[in-house]
Parts: structure tokens; sequence; C-alpha cells
């Protein structure tokens, strides 16, 4: 699958594109999408929110951009 995402980002950006990627993203898959040059934003919400419950919404989210930050390395 991330083999997919990262010839999709290529093509999108070679026409012009803006990457933008989302929809099941969470603390486990974002470091390998996020490290895929083209991506401009990712958009994550559901799994934050969720964590969120049981960490407060401060630590849910300092943890994603973490794991994003791993991922651009």
């Amino acid at each position: 699958e991330l083999s997919v995402l990262r010839e999709a980002a290529s093509l999108a950006r070679d026409q012009g594109l803006h990457v933008h990627m989302g929809h099941g993203l969470n603390y486990t898959n974002v470091q390998a999408v996020a490290s895929i040059e083209e991506v401009e934003e990712l958009n994550i919400g559901h799994s934050i929110v969720a964590r969120s419950v049981l960490v407060g919404m401060e630590r849910a989210v300092r943890d994603m951009k973490e794991a994003m930050r791993q991922g651009r390395g």
C-alpha cells in the first residue's frame, strides 16, 4: 500500500497538484505516510480525538506531531 501511495503522490506532484493524505491515519501508520516527500498536508482527526479520551487532547496532539516529525526525519 505504501508503494502505491508513494507512486500516486509522485504522479500528482508531476501534474502540478498539491498532495494531501488522510482517512485511516493513526499513531501506527502516520510515520510512514509522513515520510512521503510530496505530501504537503495530513488530515488526521479520529485517531487524535479517540486517544484524547485516554490521555487528554494536548498529549494526543503532541504525540501525533512527534510521530509525523519522525516520518519527516
